[in-house]
């Protein structure tokens, strides 16, 4: 059994920790408000970019895909490309693994039959693929909790040249999306090209200045730069939020260990009363018996 200086060394030790892990909690909490309030608010301009581009590609659309922008041509699949979003650090729970698993599940089913080049925004997502011995496409780090529009750029950049070379011919983005506080659920979305489905039949009659094909190649990079912003986002969020509920888990358990050793510490020290007690008593016995 541990001596009684031990327990409490340990006990100091614990209680420290729990400082410590109560003011990441303290610390994540407010720097999550402020990623959830900016998912949030940019998750409609998301919506109706990706709608409108729908729209400008079925108006833009002819009978072949040689009349599309090269961005929405649909062709044949020889290498899939993988964004890929984590933190740059870690104490975030399982939200980190969660992603990156998702990311390997979606590089197996397609490792098969395609080749695959990767992109990694984060720390740990780059470490773990370099790991598995990946040699990445580009890797982005230290974006910082408020990372900007123009941040996203450089990312943008490689993915839109990467698949007008010809480098990968489908690219998906993977990362956490923020539901609430308590659940980030791994997303994978197909980035390029623009899915079928997304080219919804024209619901509105609009009058362009200049004509539609020009617009849309305007506005095809800015709708890649803002999915990839809103994942980002996205990722941040959802970082704040279960950096938060570890932080949280790991002090009640700190204080639950610490009122375990507490317990244990009175009873060894009680322990040692009763046996000092004893010892006292028998010696006065001894003693007493000596002396008659």
């Amino acid at each position: 059994m541990p001596s009684l200086r031990d327990i409490r060394r340990r006990i100091r030790s614990i209680r420290s920790t729990a400082q410590i892990t109560k003011a990441m909690e303290m610390v994540a909490a407010s720097r999550m408000r402020r990623a959830q309030q900016r998912v949030t608010a940019a998750r409609p301009y998301s919506e109706a970019m990706r709608s409108l581009i729908g729209e400008l590609a079925a108006m833009v659309g002819g009978p072949s895909a040689a009349d599309l922008h090269p961005i929405l041509v649909q062709r044949e699949i020889d290498t899939v490309g993988i964004v890929l979003f984590t933190s740059d650090r870690g104490l975030a729970g399982a939200r980190n693994t969660n992603v990156i698993r998702s990311s390997v599940e979606l590089e197996l089913s397609q490792r098969d039959e395609h080749a695959i080049e990767l992109i990694t925004v984060g720390r740990k997502g780059q470490d773990f693929m370099a790991r598995r011995g990946h040699q990445l496409l580009g890797t982005f780090t230290r974006l910082g909790d408020q990372p900007s529009y123009d941040d996203m750029i450089p990312i943008a950049r490689v993915v839109l040249d990467s698949y007008l070379a010809g480098v990968m011919d489908l690219c998906f983005l993977v990362y956490p999306r923020f539901v609430n506080t308590l659940t980030q659920r791994p997303q994978v979305d197909q980035l390029l090209p623009l899915q079928a489905s997304e080219r919804v039949e024209r619901s509105t009659d609009y009058i362009f200045e200049p004509d539609p094909t020009s617009i849309l190649n305007e506005l095809l990079p800015r709708y890649v730069e803002v999915q990839i912003y809103q994942a980002m986002l996205e990722t941040i969020a959802s970082e704040h939020s279960a950096r938060m509920i570890a932080m949280r888990n790991a002090t009640e358990n700190a204080n639950d260990l610490i009122q375990s050793l507490t317990l244990t510490y009175n009873k060894a020290r009680q322990a040692s009363i009763t046996r000092e007690v004893t010892e006292i008593a028998s010696a006065a016995e001894a003693m007493a018996a000596a002396a008659r």
